[in-house]
């Protein structure tokens, strides 16, 4: 599954840089994550980044991208050229 950003974001400008994938980008009021990117950081480190670091806990799960573990690898494996 890949993440999400609500409504809460603050804008603060710490999630972004955390990303491997690149998938969190600015949108026109807050950040956004592209869910062709996002792979909750499977394949780079054990926990999503982003919601590590996020100091208001706006990053939730995405119900409408649902994956499991071996597709977020798969998807891993295509964005960094491994596949």
């Amino acid at each position: 599954m890949s993440l999400i950003i609500t409504d809460d974001c603050i804008n603060c400008d710490v999630c972004e840089p955390e990303c491997p994938n690149s998938a969190i980008s600015q949108g026109e009021e807050i950040y956004e994550i592209d869910p062709n990117l996002c792979t909750e950081c499977v394949g780079h480190y054990d926990e999503p980044q982003c919601v590590q670091v996020c100091p208001v806990d706006c990053i939730p799960l995405d119900p409408n991208h649902v994956e499991s573990q071996d597709e977020l690898m798969e998807k891993y494996k295509i964005i960094t050229g491994q596949a």
